[in-house]
């Protein structure tokens, strides 16, 4: 986990705002149907998040 020292709705509202924030990963998960607020990744989003911030 990104954020394993906080509650689950707070590690949402970081990992959203690490996404909001980084305009390229941002543009590839919306190619991939990625909608803001969206909860559950696809494999394909997930690789490209893990891509731009690594593993957890």
């Amino acid at each position: 986990m990104y954020f394993a020292n906080c509650s689950p709705r707070s590690a949402t509202t970081q990992l959203r705002r690490w996404i909001r924030r980084n305009e390229p990963l941002k543009n590839e998960l919306t190619e991939t149907g990625y909608k803001e607020g969206q909860r559950v990744f696809t494999p394909r989003q997930v690789e490209l998040v893990f891509r731009y911030f690594g593993e957890p």
